[in-house]
């Protein structure tokens, strides 16, 4: 019997990344594409360019196949996850009207306004990318939540006018609905002929990109959290039941349909502020990388690996990217002294994260009377050791590392699963194709001191800092 395969497309906010799995999880295939930076041509505003968005999965699944070794014919569905809280505005035909709207674009803090006649359609970067690759008017429930006119009960849009007026919105502006594992519609026949598929393979609902993280990080248990990180980060635990009035952390729909999943507060632009710093560095980064055969985030690493923990007293504050809440904070490194170089600042950028998401978590952790046992780390970030043992001694748990490139594109290639009926529910594929790659032990001296460090320091630094940011904000804003 020829080996069976399904594909898994995960579109980030930096790349879009491409995996194929057999059916037990194992990773055949990668491929990847990168998007072009987002553009601000004036405050408040962040759009995508042109076609980016497609154009970055379009190249994702072609360096995918080009990497995969097997019969193509034989893979037998294809789940899509996408950015999520993003907005795109098409045209009658299906084109876009206007740049699709990133999450970080202000705008997005509100409900749709319609200004402009042209735009026929509103959706989000699932239903944009899904028509793309089917043809078909159809966007997955679980990415349709703020501003959207769900009806959570029937993960479907309200059945009241008004609930969708709120929003900005006619009920001839919204694309179907459909819910996770559900098919979203087959490939068009022309991009199956251009990559060599079988005609008619499903393309197959997912939710939003975090929910899809969490499927794919395995996390099925009560006591067990996913930190994520990526541009956003921010980490979850999965339950049964809505929260309503949730104060420090964010409730919303998982990849299984009818659970959910709460987010805790997140870090904006947080694995970025790792970009910036490479590109801060520039040159001399890739000259030495090169020189050792290594990628450049493996040189940082090695040499974040000789800095102290604690990085010599140099704190840093992860505000590169202010809440609208907050928009007056900007970036910090603080205490900088003749001991400090460049891998210092490496390192404290990700203690950064590591403390800014803990404090997250713990806030979340004593509304809902949350008692973790261990904590599973996704994203780009987790592919340092570094970020893994400064997590697993904060946290003073276990921090597991799962094995392939992207839970994303595993999560969606679990959607497939339980669309195609592989497995009975998406238990027994979590049980089956989720694995661990490697798992980080806390050191107890490293914990004691990191946890000294955030209490004493770490969480004080705000309440002195933003008196002074203040006063500078109407001046640089």
């Amino acid at each position: 019997m020829s080996k069976r395969y399904i594909m898994g497309i995960d579109n980030g906010s930096q790349s879009t990344k491409v995996a194929i799995f057999d059916l037990e999880g194992n990773e055949a295939a990668f491929g990847s594409c990168s998007l072009q930076e987002t553009l601000t041509p004036e405050p408040g505003v962040v759009i995508h360019p042109d076609e980016d968005l497609w154009d970055s999965v379009y190249h994702g699944v072609k360096n995918c196949l080009e990497n995969f070794k097997g019969d193509r014919t034989a893979i037998e569905g294809i789940g899509l996850c996408t950015i999520r809280c993003c907005r795109v505005l098409l045209k009658e035909n299906g084109d876009l009207a206007h740049p699709a709207i990133s999450w970080m674009d202000a705008r997005l803090s509100e409900p749709y306004r319609h200004e402009d006649d042209q735009v026929k359609f509103v959706t989000t970067t699932s239903g944009y990318l899904g028509l793309r690759l089917t043809g078909e008017y159809n966007d997955t429930a679980g990415n349709c939540e703020v501003h959207w006119p769900l009806d959570r009960e029937t993960l479907d849009w309200s059945n009241d006018d008004e609930d969708i007026k709120a929003m900005g919105l006619t009920r001839d502006m919204l694309f179907n609905l459909v819910k996770p594992g559900e098919k979203l519609g087959s490939i068009r026949k022309e991009l199956a002929e251009d990559f060599g598929l079988k005609e008619d393979i499903p393309v197959v609902a997912t939710s939003n990109d975090k929910a899809v993280e969490v499927l794919g990080s395995g996390i099925n248990k009560k006591n067990s959290i996913m930190i994520s990180l990526g541009t956003f980060i921010s980490a979850m635990v999965l339950r049964d039941e809505y929260y309503e009035n949730a104060n420090n952390f964010f409730p919303t729909l998982a990849s299984v349909p009818f659970k959910y999943v709460y987010e805790s507060t997140g870090i904006r632009r947080g694995l970025w502020t790792v970009s910036w710093f490479k590109k801060l560095i520039g040159e001399e980064l890739v000259t030495e990388a090169a020189k050792l055969e290594i990628s450049e985030e493996e040189f940082l690493n090695r040499k974040a690996k000789d800095v102290p923990v604690g990085s010599d007293g140099l704190i840093t504050i992860l505000d590169w990217l202010a809440s609208p809440a907050a928009p007056y904070r900007k970036g910090i490194m603080i205490g900088f002294d003749q001991r400090h170089t460049r891998y210092h600042m490496y390192r404290s950028i990700l203690e950064a994260i590591a403390f800014n998401i803990k404090n997250n978590i713990d806030e979340m952790a004593e509304e809902i009377n949350l008692e973790i046992d261990e904590v599973v780390v996704n994203g780009g970030g987790s592919k340092s050791d570094v970020m893994m043992q400064i997590i697993s001694d904060l946290f003073g748990l276990p921090a597991h590392r799962r094995t392939g490139s992207s839970s994303a594109c595993l999560g969606a290639a679990i959607s497939v699963a339980a669309h195609l009926s592989i497995y009975d529910d998406f238990s027994e594929a979590i049980e089956k194709m989720v694995k661990t790659e490697t798992t980080f032990y806390p050191d107890s001296n490293s914990h004691a001191f990191y946890n000294e460090l955030n209490n004493t320091v770490v969480k004080n630094v705000r309440q002195h800092t933003d008196n002074i940011l203040k006063l500078s904000y109407p001046i640089f804003k």
